[in-house]
């Protein structure tokens, strides 16, 4: 089974939950019906942990303003 984040409506509260996607569960702290599945950011690793430099041109060093390979041409 998935692991989804949902949001209460009732009381405020933010929660993951291991359910199958049609189920409709209720909220742990308060057992309200009143919940909302939120979107999930899935976070990726930006090169293998075992190694310190990049490999590839198009990978990223994991600053943000760098973006993908942004940061090659300047040294950094």
């Amino acid at each position: 089974m998935p692991l989804y984040e949902f949001h209460c409506g009732e009381c405020n509260f933010d929660f993951e939950l291991l359910t199958r996607s049609d189920e409709k569960p209720l909220c742990p702290k308060c057992h309200s019906k009143k919940i909302v599945k939120q979107f999930s950011v899935v976070a990726t690793p930006t090169h293998s942990p075992a190694s310190n430099s990049l490999t590839s041109s198009s990978e990223s060093c994991g600053r943000p303003q760098c973006g993908t390979g942004g940061c090659q041409g300047f040294g950094l």
